[in-house]
């Protein structure tokens, strides 16, 4: 007779949980959604709590906003009374809120830091086992192993247990591999085009791995740009606050200032991951910008292959996340891939998080 499982149908609470945590999750997905804005996030929390009765008569809307500047999350502008702005708790837990939506979704992983594929001196171990060498320290041996050994090679016959040097078994502890990231969003238009908001997702990948990096490796090194007509630098406690402009697709300007702060980073692993949905459309000269927004406009595009190729002369491969389903766009991140011998994935909003945590996982593995 085998064992298994044995399913019912669920059936939901007829009424939604209330109080302050129910609330304040809806509240954190709805800033992040208005870019940090506290009072559009409340006009459309009171919006679905006529809808859906969030509240009730022993706690409601106005009880949940004394909560949250009680408990710091958010506080009075002093710019304009009455109005309200998020604070650097706030921040954290919506990148900690992005870390558990994206990353706990994924495959449990062992603990500890990324590793490099190479053995020696360092303070994780691996599964590789050795003879014990003078000079090992004791909590690298593996006593399940040498004890095995021990009965091996000296039997239990004679009723006393026997354990020697050369039972013993170590194991080797592997090199720590720290890496350089630059993660490069696109903020375009395109990124809101269509009804489709693919700027919301970018944003919660970005604070999720900027989360994890902190949390797991704190020795690796994550950068994040924008690019739009020009790029910049953004800090990771701007990211609940980022929206797309009236923008163009300048990803030269973006790759030239990924570059530039890869080189001074002093790391051996080195990797760029590109997050868009649209092809390369703008360039900036010294008169101002040339744009063309209609197929694979060459100048544009070959500018955009010459960093491709100068990034893989470095050695630093870049990963390319695309976004939308747009021929024009597979074609110029097949030939930027080529070009540059990096990796692309043609992702869903929904598969996003997925693909590029594995993908940081598996280049934190090797040496790039």
């Amino acid at each position: 007779m085998s064992v298994g499982f044995r399913f019912r149908d669920f059936t939901p609470e007829e009424s939604p949980e209330k109080g302050f945590d129910s609330l304040f999750k809806l509240f954190m997905q709805l800033v992040t959604i208005t870019s940090g804005d506290v009072a559009e996030s409340l006009s459309w929390l009171n919006e679905l709590d006529k809808q859906y009765g969030l509240t009730d008569n022993e706690y409601g809307m106005g009880d949940f906003i004394e909560d949250l500047k009680k408990k710091g999350y958010i506080d009075e502008d002093p710019q304009k009374p009455g109005a309200f702005n998020i604070t650097a708790k706030s921040e954290q837990n919506i990148r900690r809120s992005a870390l558990e939506e994206i990353f706990g979704k994924l495959k449990k992983s062992g603990t500890g830091n990324h590793r490099t594929p190479h053995t020696g001196q360092g303070d994780e171990q691996s599964t590789d086992m050795r003879e014990f060498r003078f000079g090992d320290s004791l909590d690298q041996i593996s006593m399940t192993e040498s004890i095995r050994n021990a009965q091996l090679n000296h039997g239990l016959g004679s009723g006393e247990f026997m354990l020697t040097e050369g039972d013993l078994q170590v194991r080797e502890n592997e090199h720590k591999s720290q890496t350089s990231t630059v993660l490069m969003i696109d903020i375009s238009h395109s990124m809101i085009l269509y009804g489709e908001d693919r700027i919301t997702p970018a944003k919660k990948v970005a604070m999720a791995l900027a989360e994890l990096v902190k949390q797991k490796y704190p020795k690796d090194f994550l950068d994040v740009i924008v690019f739009g007509n020009d790029a910049w630098q953004i800090e990771v406690k701007d990211l609940p606050y980022l929206q797309v402009g009236p923008y163009h697709t300048n990803t030269v300007a973006g790759l030239e200032l990924a570059l530039d702060l890869l080189r001074k980073r002093k790391t051996a692993n080195k990797q760029i991951f590109m997050i868009t949905d649209g092809k390369p459309t703008c360039l900036k000269e010294p008169t101002g910008y040339y744009k063309n927004s209609f197929g694979l406009d060459r100048k544009v595009v070959n500018k955009t292959l010459n960093l491709a190729a100068a990034a893989r002369r470095l050695k630093v491969p870049i990963t390319t996340f695309m976004i939308a389903d747009d021929p024009y766009l597979r074609r110029f991140v097949e030939e930027f891939t080529e070009v540059n011998q990096g990796k692309a994935y043609y992702s869903s909003l929904k598969g996003l998080g997925h693909m590029l945590f594995e993908d940081y996982k598996r280049n934190r593995r090797k040496s790039l």
